[in-house]
């Protein structure tokens, strides 16, 4: 659509001409260029968009309108159509989605089409990265011993681990733990690789290649991207978008690349070039950032600072927007946890615009300089490059200013986690806490006790706030983030020059969250001067964070000295947890950051003012500001080292795959257009959305559900969470008695998620939730039901002979019966994370309606997709007002083309009342009339051809 010559916009058009390459961009701020220059820069990506994409059908002008007038909206957010430049998946919600493609190729082969017709429009990736893999291995370090005899036991046939460089027992681990996973999912894998090759748009990450939230960083995320029109004449520029079924797709909004998370049906709509709904927020904050955050905070501290500011300002349904100069002090991992974040907490978008750090990070991704040059070219002249100028003028509903000076190292403790004091605090605080009354802050000592001390040796002493414990564990030191482990190995390495080093009586560990960060540590040259410091890798996980045999890893002296005394010694942590019950020796415990683990255990108490005073060796006086490594110090570091190196290994193998990978067999996609599905599977078999799609038929403008039954009658905020099958399944559950009949035993029945492939079993789990309140069921005591007995929450009343059974049972009797059926449901119904089953299982059940007070904007979006009607109560109609009792006979009748958008409703007592039918927009209108969202795109891919 976007080079059609009888575009709706193509007078925007705009050559642009760079390195003797020339490109056609849409140039949207000619629609109003004083309106534009007051759009804020995620207002200006999604106009850009709808104004490329539209079609007067599914897009229209009034979008484009709804964009430019968004401060006028009278509600906190309204719906717009949006279609990415890419659709990421995840291996669990992209499967159904794939086996929804090749059920479509069979269905376009049935009507006498070419199944090569069936291709998806929009760049489509699957990441296949094992976030359930079991570790049935585990690689072990084997150290050298020593018996009795004093001899050495040998450790032949050993291999090297990776990490630790050390000889271990199961070094190939990782490779083992994989093939287990190969051999549990095989079909699984079989039919992504297989639509890797019969889908010219869809590509597979392999397992085992690097955690999403890197790849959408790192790999995914393109800034912009090129497109040739067909006869190759032109190429389009335009900024790089998408969505993505995986939680931290919106990271990538801190990379200037727009993205917004959605589910599944989404999904596929978007895979063929048909718009999601997204919320277009009412109110856009703008957070501009000045000045420079402290010397010694890390970025842990800063996300901390910032998202704690903001959520007193508010999240909830806006969009937030940020600016001003002190963005030259975060990150490209800063800004995507800040933004990822937001929108965890409530908000609907939160926005880093690109600029000079975006392009500078994708430039360390190996991309050409001339590329480089063309993106910078094209953001500055069609007005979406952030800078100080731009955003002078750019119109906010607010502006919050946050100023990074504000932002200071601190610790958590010495109790409670929540118990926060700021570094410059610490000192007169733990001095408060030793004579303040036992609490949560107090440790109740007389002032003759302050005193007690022992000296260990010429510059050691033994004494209250001592560190006895320095402990830098994986919870603050994750995947993410190198910045903080390279700034605790660069001070180490700066304090070893000093000649620092670390009293004999504190206990040292390092056990960082994940190999990568051993290796990183090692190859920046860091992970020595740690070592020399005491800080050894003991483990990876949270290693000291639940440990309970702690005391024993101190020196008998020194347990002596601390018990003899009731010293008052402190166990500095970088997890995240608290930990005082389990380090009864080290009586004070505080969470921080590793950097001041280290800088803490350097000092050797924490009665010293870090900041301002100094630490004696040797004659000399040494300060922190010393020895702390400068921005630009790690910054080299990350840019050499992990961004380039790092990055260049996980992009070699994604190219190449894995032996595991590789070796996967699969039916040649010359032979099979079509997918060869097995009869025998229980994890992957063809769905039922297709059997009764046929290619031409006479469309109705009104839909009729007549002598309809109720399934259940639910109250408010049913969630994804109660319709949805997840989990484990039960050995009573419909799903696990389809099992049985499969000869599958109960230990391999394996859970919901295992077998999201199989829609017999899917629909079997649809709304079995134990804490689903169905009002046409008694509710009895679990303590008087059989364990044998399905719960009350997952049964239903059939009503024809006023019998209580398994929702699917009933469901199967009714349709035997033909007789549609509707769900009663109170406020918010599908609120919770979108799910694909959310809407196929309850029409796989046979229900056509869902009569609600008000739906949950993207599961309203989603039963449209599968053609069950969303029909809202009005003028405060409730089920309960209305003396609704869910075992009424009800007849529905909509014309799809009402203005008023009034359903009307009669009961089999004469009884008659309207509701509003929540069919939106024309594309949704279009949906209901072709059977639903998927139907449609078969419909419209086999008429075109």
């Amino acid at each position: 659509m976007c080079f059609e010559k009888d575009h709706p916009y193509k007078s925007l058009r705009t050559s642009i001409k760079h390195n003797d390459q020339e490109h056609v961009y849409y140039d949207v701020s000619q629609i109003d260029p004083k309106i534009f220059s007051q759009l804020p820069f995620c207002l200006r990506i999604l106009l850009e968009s709808t104004v490329r994409h539209c079609n007067n059908v599914s897009i229209e002008n009034k979008h484009v309108q709804q964009i430019l007038n968004w401060q006028h909206n009278t509600l906190p957010s309204s719906e717009l159509p949006f279609l990415p430049s890419q659709v990421l998946m995840h291996d669990f919600s992209g499967l159904p989605a794939i086996i929804d493609l090749a059920a479509m190729r069979d269905a376009a082969v049935r009507l006498g089409i070419d199944p090569l017709t069936i291709q998806p429009n929009v760049p489509t990736t699957l990441l296949l990265d094992y976030y359930n893999m079991d570790a049935d291995v585990a690689r072990k370090i084997v150290r050298k011993t020593t018996d009795t005899n004093s001899s050495t036991n040998l450790e032949c046939g050993y291999e090297l681990c990776p990490f630790h460089q050390e000889k271990t027992v199961c070094a190939d681990a990782i490779e083992r733990n994989q093939q287990l996973e190969f051999e549990r999912n095989i079909e699984k894998l079989q039919l992504m690789k297989w639509s890797a090759k019969a889908f010219n748009q869809i590509s597979i990450i392999p397992p085992g290649m690097s955690v999403c939230q890197q790849l959408y960083l790192e790999y995914l995320s393109k800034l912009i991207l090129f497109e040739q029109a067909k006869d190759k004449k032109i190429t389009l520029v335009y900024p790089d978008t998408f969505i993505g079924t995986d939680t931290h797709t919106t990271l990538a909004n801190g990379f200037g690349v727009l993205s917004y998370n959605t589910g599944t049906i989404e999904a596929e709509a978007a895979m063929f070039g048909q718009p999601i709904h997204i919320r277009l927020a009412s109110v856009i904050i703008g957070c501009r950032f000045v000045g420079q955050p402290h010397f010694m905070s890390t970025s842990i501290d800063l996300i901390s600072a910032v998202m704690k500011y903001l959520r007193q300002m508010g999240l909830d349904n806006k969009y937030i927007e940020f600016f001003g100069s002190g963005l030259n002090y975060l990150t490209i991992a800063d800004r995507s946890s800040m933004a990822h974040l937001c929108v965890e907490q409530g908000a609907l978008l939160a926005y880093f615009p690109l600029d000079d750090l975006c392009i500078k990070h994708y430039a360390r991704t190996g991309q050409d300089p001339s590329l480089i040059d063309t993106i910078r070219n094209y953001l500055v002249q069609a007005q979406l490059f952030s800078d100080n100028k731009q955003h002078e003028r750019i119109v906010y509903s607010d502006v919050y200013e946050f100023d990074l000076c504000t932002v200071v190292p601190s610790c958590s403790g010495p109790k409670r986690a929540q118990d926060k004091v700021s570094l410059c605090s610490m000192k007169s605080d733990f001095r408060e806490c030793l004579t303040a009354p036992s609490g949560f802050k107090g440790y109740n000592l007389s002032v003759d006790q302050l005193d007690c001390s022992t000296t260990i040796s010429s510059n050691e002493v033994l004494k209250h706030g001592s560190i006895t414990l320095a402990a830098i564990t994986s919870s603050t030191n994750g995947i993410s983030h190198a910045t903080s482990l390279l700034t605790t190995g660069l001070l180490a390495r700066n304090a070893l020059k000093h000649s620092l080093r670390i009293s004999s009586f504190t206990q040292t560990y390092l056990s960082p969250g994940s190999g990568i960060v051993t290796t990183y540590l090692r190859e920046s040259g860091v992970l020595t001067a740690l070592e020399q410091l005491g800080f050894r890798i003991t483990g990876y996980g949270c290693q000291k964070c639940i440990q309970n045999e702690e005391n024993n890893t101190f020196k008998p002296d020194i347990k002596q000295i601390i018990n003899q005394d009731n010293l008052i010694t402190i166990g500095m942590i970088s997890g995240a947890r608290q930990i005082q019950q389990r380090h009864s020796l080290a009586k004070a415990n505080y969470v921080t950051s590793s950097p001041l683990v280290l800088a803490y255990a350097l000092a050797g108490n924490v009665l010293i003012d870090l900041e301002n005073e100094t630490i004696s060796v040797d004659e000399k006086t040494i300060s922190m500001r010393d020895i702390w490594p400068t921005r630009q110090e790690i910054e080299e570091i990350e840019d050499e080292l992990i961004i380039k190196k790092i990055l260049h290994k996980i992009n070699e193998r994604i190219q190449t795959g894995n032996p595991q990978w590789n070796s996967i067999r699969i039916p040649s996609v010359h032979t099979h257009l079509q997918y060869p599905w097995a009869e025998y599977s229980t994890y992957i078999t063809r769905p039922p959305f297709f059997d009764t799609a046929i290619k031409q038929n006479t469309l109705s403008d009104t839909i009729s559900i007549e002598n309809a039954r109720v399934l259940l009658y639910l109250g408010d905020q049913v969630s994804t969470d109660h319709i949805s099958p997840a989990g484990s399944i039960s050995r009573t559950c419909p799903a696990a008695k389809y099992l049985t009949q499969k000869g599958i035993a109960p230990r391999d029945y394996n859970s919901f998620g295992s077998r999201r492939g199989n829609d017999a079993v899917m629909v079997r789990g649809t709304f079995n939730h134990v804490r689903l309140n169905n009002k046409l069921v008694s509710k009895r005591p679990s303590s008087l039901l059989p364990t044998s007995s399905p719960s009350p929450a997952t049964t239903t009343l059939y009503h024809p002979t006023n019998t209580e059974m398994d929702i699917f049972d009933a469901s199967e009797h009714y349709r035997n019966a033909k007789i549609p059926l509707i769900v009663l449901a109170g406020r918010d119904y599908g609120c919770g994370p979108s799910r694909d089953w959310v809407a196929k299982g309850p029409w796989m059940l046979g229900v056509r309606a869902v009569l609600a007070e008000s739906f949950e904007p993207q599961h309203r979006s989603n039963l449209i997709g599968m053609c069950i009607l969303p029909l809202q109560f009005q003028n405060g109609d409730t089920c309960a007002s209305l003396n609704l009792t869910g075992k009424e006979i009800f007849s529905i009748k909509y014309n799809i083309y009402n203005n008023d958008k009034l359903a009307m409703i009669k009961l089999e007592n004469g009884k008659t009342f309207s509701m509003i039918a929540r069919v939106d927009t024309e594309i949704e209108r279009l949906y209901m009339l072709h059977g639903g969202l998927l139907n449609y795109v078969l419909r419209q891919t086999v008429n075109s051809n």
